[in-house]
């Protein structure tokens, strides 16, 4: 506590040669934005939003799961974060969740369970814009739903070497009905906002669509090619219609399945030659609509999810290609031999390696996603009244708005 009141003694102090005062600051930074009728629209949107959420996967079978903060792992994301937060207890150094995903598959193992759901926490120091610009749509401290449902395909190795023929229809198949699942999620949502929300959207100046399905389909490496790889969303969605499609196929996390990754022969597929519809991960983006003017604003990507890797060779290899760990687990006699080059992998991989007594492994064929709640609450509110995120949020902590959060 000593560090953090030096600092916000320095804090203090320069505010007050910049001319302005502790309490001013926190009076025009925060007090006024509790205050504000935007923020008071958004709360009830998000709480209508929210809500309807949980009350869909809840009536589909899925269960609550509780919250996990903090565990040896933690999902190591294809994109760049300043640094995952370490806290120390009873001698063990434990990592801060930047996303639950491997929590989810994990509690997915019982097969009577259909899939689970969580409001998650998640923590992702991202780094702050480089040019000192303000990005709008970061937050280093945010609430993300996460799901992850069952398939119950059994598909083994052996099937997954030598008849691709009938696992490429089988994930074809599976991949519509994660689609369905998710924008039948999202039409929910809407739905729910759009009825009992209408002055809070009024109050923003914006409007919302409850759209009809199926969303429509973009593929990634078609539109990257048109677009380039900057913003390619946001010059997506001008061609789009209405407020919500998607972007399938995206080269991303290990965790999302790339099939065929390993060939009949054991070798694996060149990397350089990965093509969107070998790639069963999907985005599902989405634009805010102003209502005075009837126009959209650039998409934003708000849910982001995949069929998984569920087959123990492809997910070594995929952790070993994405040099999250450094060598393959080796077991003997139930003890993991080099446990300490694994880092804090080797209590998930033991568990992924395990088999019942069937022979058969407790690992769970999945396909799921995460929406984050205060992205698609900006990705559909901003405009006119919400310019960045922070600004739906109480206590929104964006890189790119103060050197410290007091809140």
């Amino acid at each position: 506590m000593g560090f953090i009141s030096e600092d916000l003694f320095h804090f203090q102090a320069t505010l007050e040669q910049s001319g302005v005062s502790f309490q001013e600051f926190i009076r025009d930074e925060y007090v006024n934005k509790w205050m504000s009728d935007s923020l008071y629209a958004a709360m009830a949107i998000r709480t209508t939003m929210v809500t309807a959420i949980h009350n869909f996967l809840a009536a589909e079978g899925l269960f609550n799961m509780e919250k996990v903060q903090m565990s040896p792992v933690t999902d190591p994301l294809a994109h760049d974060v300043e640094h995952t937060p370490t806290v120390h207890y009873k001698g063990m150094p434990y990592v801060t969740t930047h996303s639950m995903i491997y929590s989810k598959f994990l509690a997915c193992f019982n097969p009577k369970i259909k899939g689970v759901y969580v409001d998650s926490p998640n923590i992702r120091l991202e780094i702050e814009s480089p040019l000192r610009q303000q990005r709008g749509k970061y937050l280093i401290d945010f609430s993300q739903i996460d799901v992850e449902l069952r398939r119950n395909r059994g598909i083994d190795f052996e099937m997954y070497k030598h008849e691709p023929d009938r696992i490429k229809k089988i994930l074809r198949e599976d991949l519509d009905r994660a689609l369905d699942f998710f924008e039948r999620m999202i039409v929910a949502a809407t739905t729910a906002v759009v009825e009992h929300n209408d002055d809070d959207l009024k109050a923003l100046g914006m409007a919302l669509e409850v759209p009809t399905q199926p969303f429509p389909r973009l593929r990634c490496d078609e539109i990257t090619r048109r677009y380039g790889k900057r913003g390619v969303e946001a010059k997506a969605g001008e061609e789009v219609k209405g407020q919500f499609f998607w972007v399938l196929g995206l080269l991303r996390e290990n965790y999302d399945l790339i099939y065929p990754y390993i060939l009949p022969d054991g070798s694996k597929h060149p990397l350089s030659s990965f093509t969107s519809d070998m790639i069963y991960n999907y985005d599902i983006c989405a634009k805010a609509l102003v209502r005075e003017s009837n126009t959209y604003m650039p998409a934003l990507e708000i849910l982001s999810g995949a069929i998984r890797e569920w087959l123990y060779e492809p997910i070594i290899e995929r952790l070993i290609d994405n040099r999250i760990i450094q060598e393959r687990p080796i077991f003997q006699d139930g003890l993991l031999v080099n446990i300490q080059a694994l880092a804090g992998y080797g209590p998930f991989l033991s568990a992924v390696a395990m088999k019942n007594e069937a022979g058969k492994p407790y690992f769970p064929e999945t396909f799921g996603g995460g929406v984050g709640v205060e992205r698609t609450l900006y990705a559909l509110l901003r405009g006119k009244k919400i310019e960045k995120i922070d600004d739906l949020t109480c206590f929104g902590k964006n890189p790119d708005s103060y050197p410290m959060f007091l809140f």
